[in-house]
């Protein structure tokens, strides 16, 4: 594998001769001239150049040296519309060294390196263990360096220790309790190819359970985890179909990680990290054909302090990146037509969500290049009843988690106070576990995946009002109105 290099992140030219996917979300209308996909939704008008060009790379041909083929490429790519076909191969692990921090297990430390054998360097970075000998043992009978750090910083400090350490062009970082494959193919094979592309600053695999689950919450963790960030490939960035990837085993690009991790978070660091890397132009991407073994916490008490650690970061996440830490994205439209409707007004949600349907396909009119008014079958009615009308729809499950992991300190009492909230909001916080349920068929019945997704939501609630209290902030407590789609990420971009 060849990393790229030499090149800024402001580079937005996608290399010549790359081959693009199309999402299995990505529409194409009005003879290829507009398309639509990504998450949020965009809408793109072309030239026919242009149309020309995705049809022959959705058949499988190359990104040409055409600069505005490769800028149309790079729009692709950066909406999610479109995913890089990469060619894969057997790693060139000379440019990668692996980054462990660990404090104290070692049990899981000798069960990690002994999935990394016959690959890339390793650096163990102990930080402050309280038998520094047992790590260095462990350490040296997998061949792996140790650097020490004889106060514990947290795993940001020690991740920046490891970084300093590393002197190749690439750095995985790998937690002590994830469990790679035996030989490096299982992750590295399927993650390094996107260096090819000089914007990309991180890579991340799949967290998945390293053994199956015996009791009722390793199923649901085996199902659920937070770490888990599914089956669909994805850029990385707050308001994507993936809007952060966690630490635990990430791939980064050296040049792209500036100072690091920010070694004052105990929590969240990963994710404000990611987003640090997306700000300053870098490309982070989510590759679940790699896959990584976790070893998840399985024990009630332990998993439910975690899960509310997670939630204290909240408030600092959303100080940091402003509007990126919110219960709920929706369109005033959609939050109007909802608020009509638990107030026992159907017709007027009705109303609401159709105006809003109208206005949005007279709008995307414009794009689709139709006049208007337009016949209910055009290519802008189908497309604003997806967006608008289905959106709106679809917006009961966001709304449902939002009450559970975030407002239902202040809905329950709600609903005990006024009886005719008692059914609507029973019927939206059930709708989020039960539909999870429909997707993924976890191993685990209906009734007891639905009472482990509300315990997690109230411990993860539990953090983030506590997060709140602590940093003085009600903003990860506040919904985010806007009239479009999502803040500053137009519903309509047109390419030419």
């Amino acid at each position: 594998m060849a990393v790229s290099a030499g090149q800024e992140p402001g580079d937005e030219l996608v290399p010549a001769g790359f081959r693009l996917r199309p999402d299995p979300g990505a529409r194409t209308l009005a003879g290829g001239t507009v398309i639509t996909g990504g998450y949020p939704i965009r809408v793109l008008r072309l030239s026919p150049a242009g149309a020309r060009h995705v049809a022959g790379w959705w058949a499988g041909a190359p990104v040409p040296g055409n600069p505005k083929a490769r800028a149309l490429a790079r729009r692709l790519l950066d909406t999610g519309i479109a995913h890089p076909l990469l060619e894969r191969g057997p790693a060139g692990t000379s440019e990668v060294t692996v980054v462990i921090p660990v404090r104290d297990r070692h049990a899981e430390l000798a069960r990690c390196l002994g999935g990394l054998a016959g690959g890339p360097r390793v650096i163990v970075v102990d930080d402050g263990s309280r038998d520094p000998a047992a790590i260095r043992s462990v350490a040296a009978a997998a061949g792996a360096s140790v650097v020490r750090r004889p106060v514990n910083g947290g795993p940001a400090a020690a991740r920046n220790t490891g970084l300093a350490a590393a002197g190749t062009s690439l750095v995985a970082f790998l937690d002590s309790d994830c469990v790679p494959g035996p030989g490096p193919a299982n992750w590295l094979d399927e993650l390094l190819p996107h260096f090819a592309d000089p914007a990309v600053g991180a890579v991340a695999p799949r967290i998945v359970p390293h053994e199956a689950g015996r009791t009722w919450l390793a199923r649901y963790e085996g199902a659920s985890s937070s770490l888990d960030m599914g089956r669909r490939a994805s850029i990385v960035r707050p308001g994507s179909r993936v809007p952060y990837v966690p630490g635990a085993a990430l791939v980064v690009r050296r040049q792209a990680a500036g100072t690091g991790f920010a070694e004052d978070m105990l929590v969240g660091e990963d994710v404000d990290f990611v987003w640090r890397l997306g700000a300053s132009g870098w490309r982070v991407r989510y590759e679940p054909a790699a896959a990584m073994g976790h070893q998840h916490r399985v024990r009630l008490r332990e998993w439910f302090a975690r899960r509310k650690d997670y939630g204290t970061s909240a408030a600092a996440l959303e100080l940091r990146h402003p509007g990126a830490v919110r219960p709920l994205y929706a369109s005033a439209w959609t939050a109007s037509a909802w608020l009509a409707a638990a107030l026992g007004h159907p017709g007027a949600a009705a109303v609401v969500t159709g105006t809003g349907t109208a206005l949005l396909a007279r709008r995307l009119a414009q794009v689709t290049g139709e006049t208007w008014p337009r016949p209910a079958g055009s290519a802008a009615w189908r497309l604003a009843a997806r967006q608008a009308a289905g959106g709106t729809l679809a917006a009961a499950r966001p709304l449902g988690s939002a009450i559970s992991r975030t407002w239902w300190p202040v809905a329950l009492p709600a609903a005990v106070a006024v009886r005719r909230l008692r059914l609507p909001l029973a019927a939206l916080v059930l709708a989020p576990p039960l539909l999870d349920w429909l997707d993924r068929r976890p191993p685990l019945d209906p009734a007891r995946y639905v009472a482990a997704r509300l315990l997690d939501d109230a411990a993860y609630s539990l953090g983030v009002w506590q997060g709140c209290a602590e940093r003085r902030t009600v903003r990860p407590l506040l919904p985010l109105l806007r009239g479009r789609d999502l803040p500053s990420r137009p519903l309509v971009r047109v390419e030419r």
